[in-house]
């Protein structure tokens, strides 16, 4: 069965996110190591050391101190393409960066893309934002929307934004300083971007 962010608001779905808290609620541990929300924001009370596969309870990632956390209700290619976003979102931008291999000293906008998708299983080879237009079909996905047009590219992953610009609100407190791929707050427009997405996802 296809798992959607809309089809998790179902009243079956509810109480089970009301269980899931209420055992949250018992394990002050648990509390203490995460949020108990979701939403792409900061938490200042986060610990500054992230764990390697953070999640946060519910269906929309959150920033915590320029780390992104993965819902943990989201489909495990979602949680992977954050999980490997963290793994880059140091990294200086170089232009061609990520293209003639995944792994690479920086990466471009495009690049960054395809690095996160490559990892979520849902990308071959590397494209430039140019290719992105015949990646997926076009659209705005559930979970992950590409957007791109022929001089830059973006992705959006459960409610968060993993870009090489700095366009739109603010970064988080705690984000790693300089340009290259980093996590922000989605932007309030899209206008000249073309989206794209994985079908199922």
């Amino acid at each position: 069965m296809r798992v959607t962010r809309k089809s998790l608001f179902s009243a079956s779905s509810r109480a089970a996110l009301g269980l899931a808290a209420c055992a949250l609620i018992g394990a002050p541990a648990a509390l203490a190591s995460g949020p108990s929300t979701g939403g792409a924001g900061l938490d200042a009370k986060a610990p500054k050391t992230a764990p390697t596969d953070p999640t946060v309870p519910g269906i929309t990632a959150k920033i915590i101190h320029g780390v992104a956390y993965a819902p943990a209700f989201a489909p495990i290619q979602v949680q992977r393409a954050i999980w490997a976003g963290n793994k880059i979102d140091h990294d200086p931008y170089i232009y061609g960066g990520g293209h003639a291999d995944f792994a690479s000293r920086g990466y471009d906008c495009s690049g960054s893309v395809s690095y996160v998708l490559h990892a979520a299983g849902l990308l071959k080879t590397p494209m430039d934002s140019s290719d992105f237009y015949s990646w997926g079909k076009r659209g705005h996905g559930d979970w992950i929307t590409v957007y791109t047009n022929p001089g830059h590219a973006f992705v959006e992953i459960a409610g968060i934004r993993f870009d090489t610009a700095a366009e739109g609100p603010a970064a988080p407190r705690g984000t790693y300083p300089g340009s290259g791929p980093r996590w922000r707050p989605l932007m309030k427009s899209t206008s000249g971007f073309q989206p794209r997405y994985y079908p199922g996802l």
